[in-house]
């Protein structure tokens, strides 16, 4: 059966997430405009740097700060290759953080559409309500179309 567009592009973000290299949560992203993608990222630590799966974590108050996430990661390398994220759809698995959510309501994105509702933060909502930034959670199987 032909998965819906929501299912497609969680079920490419989970692939994303497989790219990971910090092992607390496997998170992918997928930036996507127009029903094309245009950035994908996952958790990781910055290019060239040790990574945890090599080194071990580097934790502060509790949070590995080795890794830059998915969807920080998504947004650099729309800047880096010069595009624009404006009235994007972001397709993460994990919902994202409080620093991630004020990045991508900067980046301009329309829509935000996640899995698993993991440490949903109450400032973040509220930021993306502010924002008028619609927010889905997909119920989903990330291997029913496997």
């Amino acid at each position: 059966m032909r998965p819906d567009w929501d299912s497609y592009f969680m079920k490419i973000a989970y692939s994303v997430s497989e790219r990971s290299t910090c092992d607390r949560a496997f998170v992918g992203c997928v930036l996507v405009r127009d029903k094309r993608i245009l950035t994908t990222g996952f958790n990781g630590s910055p290019a060239g740097q040790a990574h945890c799966d090599e080194v071990g974590h580097l934790l502060v108050e509790g949070h590995c700060v080795r890794t830059i996430h998915a969807e920080t990661n998504a947004i650099i390398q729309a800047a880096l290759h010069g595009v624009s994220t404006k009235g994007c759809w972001c397709y993460v698995t994990h919902f994202p953080c409080l620093n991630c959510t004020k990045a991508l309501i900067n980046a301009g994105i329309a829509r935000l559409i996640y899995h698993v509702a993991y440490r949903v933060d109450e400032h973040a909502t509220e930021f993306l309500r502010l924002a008028e930034i619609e927010v889905c959670q997909l119920d989903f199987t990330p291997n029913n179309f496997a």
